[in-house]
C-alpha cells in the first residue's frame, strides 16, 4: 500500500513554509539565496510579489534570478527563455529553486549520423 509522501523542504511542510516570514524562510535557503533575500528585491521582482499576493493564477515575468518562495506554490508563471515565454506550472518541489533553473535557455543539439544523405525523389 502507498501512502501519500507529504513534501518537506528542511523538514518543515508547506503549510509550515507559507507560515513563515520571508526573513525566517531566507533563513533555511543556501548561502547564494539567502543573501539574494536579504539585499532585498529589485522593482521588478517586487512587482512580481505584488501579483503573487493579489492572487494572479497566470504571471509573465523576465526575472529568472528570482526564487520560489513558498507562497509561489500552484501559480502558473510564464518564464522568458531569451526566446519566447515558457509555461510552468509552480509546485512544491520548485521551492527554493531559481526561476532560471526551471526554464533552459538552450535547446540540446542534435546531429544525423555520419554519413547520413537527403533522399532525392526524380521524376
Amino acid at each position: 500500500m502507498a501512502e501519500d509522501k507529504i513534501y518537506k523542504y528542511k523538514g518543515k511542510t508547506i503549510d509550515e513554509l507559507k507560515a513563515l516570514s520571508i526573513d525566517e524562510f531566507a533563513l533555511l535557503l543556501p548561502s547564494t539565496l539567502r543573501r539574494k533575500i536579504k539585499r532585498g528585491f529589485v522593482e521588478q521582482e517586487q512587482k512580481l510579489l505584488e501579483k503573487v499576493e493579489q492572487g494572479v493564477k497566470s504571471i509573465k515575468t523576465h526575472c529568472r534570478d528570482m526564487v520560489v518562495l513558498p507562497n509561489m506554490v500552484g501559480i502558473k508563471m510564464s518564464i522568458y527563455n531569451g526566446k519566447e515565454f515558457v509555461d510552468i506550472h509552480l509546485v512544491e518541489e520548485m521551492v527554493g529553486m531559481r526561476f532560471g533553473q526551471l526554464v533552459p535557455t538552450r535547446k540540446i543539439a542534435t546531429h544525423t549520423t555520419m554519413g547520413a544523405k537527403r533522399m532525392v525523389v526524380r521524376k
